[in-house]
Formats: C-alpha cells, structure tokens, sequence
C-alpha cells in the first residue's frame, strides 16, 4: 500500500498547528518532519521542542527525519517528543548498527537515510535492522527541487534485496515527487512517498493525496 507523508518542511512556519490540520484532513498517512541543524546541511529548521507542542494536534505518525550532525545526541529527544519513526542519515553516523538499535529500543521505528552521491551498498547488509528505508531524491537541505533522475534504481536495488531476505520493509523516498515521479519510484519498489512543496501549494491539498495515490 502507498503511504503519503507531507513534509513540514514547505509548510507555513507562522501557522503550522493550522498546517498540520490540513495535512490530517487531506487523507495523508503520516507527517514528515524534516530536522536539520545547520552544520549537515545549511539550513536550520525545528527541534524537539516543537514536535512536542504540535504532537497533540495530530493522531497521525510523526515520521522525523535527521538530518543532522551527532544524531546521537538527538535521538531520545525526538522519542520523548513523539516521534513513532526516526530516520538517520549513514554519512552522519559513527556507528549506525548500534543507533538503529537505540531507536528501536526507545520503542520507535528506526530508519536509515542515504543522500544521492550515497551509494546504496552502505545499508544492503543492515536491512534486517532497519524499519525503513530513506532514498533521498533530491540534495538534502532545501524544498522544491528537482528529482534526480536515475535515483530509482537504488530503490530497486534495496527492494530487490528486502525480497531476497523476505524483509517487508519500507522505502521512502523524498524530493521532487510529483504525479509524474511517482510513477517512476513506485514502480522501482517505493511505498512511502514524502511530498513538499507540491502538497502544500496545491489549491486542494485532499484531491492531491488522492491524485497522487490513484496515480499508481
């Protein structure tokens, strides 16, 4: 089944329990939330102090995603805060075996992240360990790019390697998804669509989802 997540990131930051809302009502599966510090890519969003004020104003999974430096040290933050799955990046982690088991152990689903230049055989041996998969599309740090062609077959390479291991994983992908995109990651293997900027600039953010979903 098709899940998807809109990202906060392209959200309006002056109203965002007002965002969430429109995320709840648009038939979305979870709410992604892009964390970054400004020290593993430029840009700095929101911490767990925020996802705890906005955690009761949605009966939806908060799905973070860290892009961040030392994600150590922020891991049972975002736990306590309320997020259900934490996501890391494996260029940022010093020992990622042991901090995907920390997160499960906090009772969250643990996900990896790789970027584009990223190949995927960092993570193929440590699929067993994960909840889910993260294929960065786009460059992380900044909404609204353009997908990277070609960025499907990693999907298919960690797909075809969860069905080897009769893993049923999950693998997202986030950056430049639109009704045409998506076509493209599904068919590779992708079942967790995040989507930005074209999610909340859409006059109809609900007609969206369902676009997106009927699309594939």
């Amino acid at each position: 089944m098709i899940k998807i997540a809109p990202s906060i990131l392209s959200a309006d930051f002056s109203c965002l329990r007002t965002e969430l809302e429109k995320i709840e009502k648009s038939g979305a599966d979870m709410v992604h939330l892009d964390i970054m510090d400004g020290h593993f890519v430029p840009p700095i969003t929101i911490g767990a102090i925020v996802v705890e004020a906005l955690r009761p104003h949605s009966r939806l999974p908060f799905d973070a995603h860290l892009m961040v430096s030392n994600p150590d040290r922020h891991i049972e933050s975002f736990a306590k805060a309320g997020a259900d799955s934490i996501t890391i990046h494996a260029e940022a982690a010093s020992d990622l075996e042991a901090l995907l088991a920390r997160i499960r152990s906090l009772g969250v689903r643990a996900g990896v992240s790789i970027s584009p230049e990223t190949d995927d055989s960092v993570i193929l041996n440590i699929l067993d360990k994960v909840d889910m998969v993260l294929v960065m599309t786009v460059r992380p740090g900044y909404g609204g790019q353009k997908y990277i062609e070609g960025m499907e077959r990693k999907v298919r390479n960690i797909r075809d390697a969860a069905n080897r291991l009769d893993i049923p994983l999950d693998i997202q992908v986030d950056g430049g998804i639109n009704s045409e995109t998506i076509k493209t990651v599904v068919s590779a293997g992708a079942n967790v669509i995040v989507t930005g900027s074209a999610f909340f600039k859409s006059e109809n953010p609900a007609k969206f989802v369902s676009l997106l979903k009927r699309s594939v």
